[in-house]
């Protein structure tokens, strides 16, 4: 039997997930992303972009220029999201450490996420800390969806065990 999430309500300096639309919207942010894997910062920049949508903790899309020299290599395969288009992936590489296909871009999206073609996304939980405005992130539960839960995000969040209907 499926059961509806019962929303978590925001206090104040919060947004509900459930209140994010569908299909998702893409909003360009100016807040501090900050990425580190292997003991390294690969990445840091006030000029980014999140996708919001219902059920979702944002993900986030960083230039690629944000992104030291030499991290990102192409990785092999794609998928398609009906909403952003075709998503080509990328292996992470610092520090001696390696996070293969933990990373993600649309380069020709759809019309409506034009703006950030070629920008990257990364699974949180496959880098060793990811940062929102010097906040380090909680990754969305399951492996499967991107997003970065912060404190002023609330769920519940898809992904976890008993949400795949959602």
């Amino acid at each position: 039997m499926l059961r509806s999430p019962k929303p978590i309500p925001p206090r104040a300096g919060q947004e509900s997930v459930w209140d994010y639309p569908r299909p998702p919207r893409l909003e360009h942010t100016t807040r501090r992303i900050e990425i580190v894997l292997g003991g390294v910062m690969i990445a840091d920049t006030t000029d980014a972009y999140r996708v919001l949508e219902t059920s979702h903790p944002p993900g986030y899309y960083l230039p690629r220029a944000a992104f030291l020299p030499g991290v990102l290599a192409a990785a092999p395969g794609a998928s398609f999201c009906e909403w952003k288009g075709e998503a080509a992936y990328w292996t992470l590489s610092a520090g001696r450490k390696t996070a293969a296909r933990a990373g993600w871009s649309y380069e020709r999206p759809t019309p409506a996420f034009a703006a950030m073609a070629g920008y990257v996304a990364v699974y949180a939980g496959q880098m060793d800390e990811c940062r929102v405005d010097g906040e380090r992130v909680t990754p969305q539960p399951g492996g499967f969806y991107g997003g970065w839960i912060t404190a002023d995000v609330v769920g519940p969040f898809k992904g976890g065990p008993g949400s795949m209907g959602w």
